[in-house]
């Protein structure tokens, strides 16, 4: 853990060698730890993936699985596939599930449609959801949630026992009954409208979209295409979800097409089904700490292909960790997660004390959040990295920051403390 921990210190400059080490033997500690042969980065996500399977216990689990960009090579290049595992109800982040290492070359194998399910890339959507049922084993419910890549009938045919998947729709599939997917929802009466605010962003001022549900069940026709080494049915009986904007401005139109294998019998069963889908801006905002908006992982210059890996999988885990603050920054929607999902049992004692230091005279500068709550001790990292507690939330830059100096600070009063020996010191 020492490797997550320095990450996170110095994660909002980005990530280098020499500022990972803090000075020279630091330096050689971490060069040590990337080129250690018994470190792998499946060993790194394994741990990381006990400890989820520990808060997912009881728990109504929403995985979400993507592929990022690590490193790009003309048309290829280092990708990672990731899962993270968020609770239902309140969509805090529980934990890294699981990740892959993909490398890519620039272009495709003439024979790709030809080949078996488990001879493509395409298999880590299958892999990964196995994951991601091994890890959630002992939650109260399961559902996978993925974007258009995962729209694969292998998918759906070979999905866990008892996960449910949610995936937008990719491309126009054949139905059993002669019909194409498209004209049957295209067919199929509204079910509803509903308001949909939408934030301003570059090129696009802020506005209130009309959303019109549709929903209907299908069967899907198994493709011809469709290989695997395990035989596929000929037909799968799935639900779909149609969410379309109604008079949209030029260009900008919203349209989701959502698979799943939940039920949608009603107006409110597919808003949830499209909640869901809307989870996946966590595993957004995940990758953007791990790149531009914290880590700045594609731009580590590591030689070592091995070693590279093993700082990787090291940052995919420390990403998780400041995710978590800023989810839990407001409290956690009502839900709050224990202060142990990211801190150590020790840091409690600090936390209050320096919330005694932190907190200012008026109604807005007191920490709200009860002892032991995540919602705290994220309080205590926003303060920290510079949030004044009245312009804005606080962001990911903001708790990397704060989270740097809060170990600073622990580092600096272990070194004070005559009890603490050099091992039990968290450097």
């Amino acid at each position: 853990m020492f490797l997550r921990s320095r990450l996170i210190e110095v994660g909002c400059k980005g990530i280098s060698i020499r500022r990972l080490g803090g000075d020279r033997a630091g330096e050689m500690r971490i060069t040590r730890l990337l080129r250690n042969a018994k470190v792998s980065a499946g060993s790194i996500f394994s741990e990381a993936g006990a400890a989820t399977a520990s808060r997912c216990a009881g728990a109504e689990v929403v995985v979400i699985q993507d592929t990022t960009v690590l490193r790009s090579r003309g048309g290829g290049g280092l990708y990672a596939h990731c899962a993270i595992a968020l609770e239902g109800e309140s969509g805090a982040i529980l934990g890294l599930v699981g990740a892959t290492f993909l490398s890519r070359q620039s272009g495709k194998k003439a024979d790709y449609k030809a080949r078996q399910i488990e001879e493509k890339e395409s298999a880590r959507w299958l892999e990964m959801a196995d994951r991601a049922a091994e890890i959630a084993k002992n939650a109260a419910s399961l559902t996978i949630v993925a974007d258009r890549e995962s729209d694969i009938y292998a998918a759906f045919a070979r999905r866990p026992a008892r996960a449910h998947l949610v995936v937008r729709v990719a491309q126009d599939r054949a139905l059993a009954e002669s019909e194409r997917l498209y004209s049957a929802l295209d067919g199929a009466p509204e079910a509803g409208r509903f308001a949909l605010d939408l934030p301003a962003r570059a090129g696009r001022p802020k506005r209130t979209a009309t959303m019109a549900v549709r929903f209907l069940p299908v069967r899907l026709k198994r493709p011809a295409s469709a290989q695997s080494k395990q035989p596929l049915p000929a037909s799968l009986d799935v639900h779909v979800a149609d969410v379309r904007e109604i008079d949209p401005p030029p260009g900008e139109a919203l349209h989701w097409r959502l698979l799943t294998t939940r039920v949608i019998d009603s107006f409110d069963a597919a808003l949830a089904v499209a909640d869901l889908y809307r989870r996946r801006w966590a595993i957004e905002q995940y990758f953007r700490t791990l790149k531009s908006e914290g880590f700045q992982i594609e731009t580590v210059d590591v030689a070592d292909d091995e070693a590279f890996l093993r700082l990787a999988a090291a940052a995919l885990v420390a990403g998780v960790a400041v995710q978590q603050l800023v989810h839990a920054r407001d409290g956690g929607d009502g839900v709050l997660r224990p202060i142990a999902d990211t801190f150590a049992p020790e840091d409690e004692t600090l936390i209050e004390t320096l919330i005694r230091r932190l907190e200012g005279k008026t109604a807005k500068q007191q920490n709200p959040h009860p002892k032991g709550s995540l919602a705290r001790a994220a309080w205590v990292c926003a303060r920290l990295g510079g949030w004044n507690c009245y312009y804005g939330k606080p962001g990911p830059i903001t708790m990397l920051s704060g989270w740097r100096r809060f170990r600073d600070i622990k580092f600096g009063a272990a070194l004070a403390s005559p009890h603490l020996s050099v091992d039990q010191r968290d450097v």
